[in-house]
């Protein structure tokens, strides 16, 4: 496979190996992986809207700790893979659907660079939605793990008007318009640290903004109005399906302001072989929280992986 650049940024955090690779409608996609000697299996590391792969070289580092090797992507429209419309700042897809094929071209790529079986899902915000339809559509994992999943987005009672918003705003043609209230500019450099709803560990948001300002290309900024209205509709769909088969454990911060607890503590009532743990006082990010709280979600999904390869 074709090299891809990979920037790291701090100096010192686990380097990924990353390729280019390409979705059936011609989409670019980068595509990353932490190697591990001798690893257990392989963690797909599914990443949430405006995130890109140098994000988790941390949380890739601890998993070879525990003995798994890392393998992530940055999805149509952010990081450096291509974007779907002429501003590159918007958070954009023209139908949710189309992540799905990230997906498989992501597991060829997997296949292609033989990584290690077996693999494990790890979703997290966006990337916890469009990992559930991957389990609907048989994702080839032992098991998942999730932390704040994006099974609804966190609008309370103003959701219903939102999708409606939506629905009328795409009608006028406005689908590519930045969703109102949001901005070009990336959130964490638009927002400091005393005001942000993702971690509340003030090291690991400077190590963010840090990132950003390094390398800007990685970051975008708010969704469009087409993304809100697309990712509604499929949180509603999967909202109506029963869990998949197999086993899972989510991870929810008590402080969780951007995606929706409710749909997150509904879905694992109704997970037969799923286990959702509360996260004290974490924000949206708990993998970014602070090593205190960081160190027993990641020692108990490595456990989870285990007893489960």
């Amino acid at each position: 496979m074709e090299q891809a650049p990979y920037h790291a940024v701090p100096e010192g955090e686990p380097v990924a190996q990353a390729y280019w690779t390409r979705a059936d409608d011609g989409i670019r996609l980068r595509v990353a992986s932490w190697s591990k000697e001798d690893a257990k299996g392989t963690v797909l590391l599914f990443p949430g809207r405006t995130e890109y792969i140098e994000k988790y070289a941390i949380t890739a580092g601890e998993f070879a700790h525990l003995g798994y090797g890392t393998f992530s992507i940055d999805w149509r429209g952010q990081g450096l893979s291509d974007r779907v419309q002429a501003n590159v700042n918007a958070g954009d897809v023209v139908t949710f659907s189309d992540y799905q094929r990230d997906v498989a071209a992501f597991m060829e790529a997997a296949e292609t660079l033989n990584l290690p079986k077996p693999f494990f899902l790890l979703g997290h915000s966006m990337g916890g939605a469009i990992g559930l339809r991957a389990l609907y559509n048989d994702l080839p994992v032992q098991a998942a793990a999730f932390t704040g999943p994006m099974w609804n987005i966190g609008l309370g009672k103003m959701r219903p008007f939102a999708y409606i918003l939506s629905i009328v705003l795409r009608a006028l043609g406005m689908s590519k318009w930045l969703a109102p209230g949001t901005k070009n500019e990336t959130y964490v450099l638009d927002t400091g640290f005393e005001d942000n709803q993702l971690t509340k560990d003030r090291g690991m948001y400077a190590r963010l903004q840090a990132q950003a300002r390094a390398n800007i290309e990685l970051c975008i900024g708010g969704p469009t109005i087409r993304w809100v209205n697309e990712a509604l509709k499929e949180c509603a769909d999967m909202a109506k399906k029963p869990a998949p088969s197999l086993p899972c454990v989510t991870f929810l911060g008590t402080d969780e302001t951007i995606v929706d607890p409710d749909a997150i503590k509904s879905r694992m009532a109704d997970w037969n072989d799923g286990t959702l743990e509360m996260v004290e006082a974490g924000e949206h990010e708990v993998l970014m929280e602070d090593p205190a709280k960081r160190a027993p979600i990641m020692a108990k999904i490595g456990s989870f992986f285990d007893q489960h390869r």
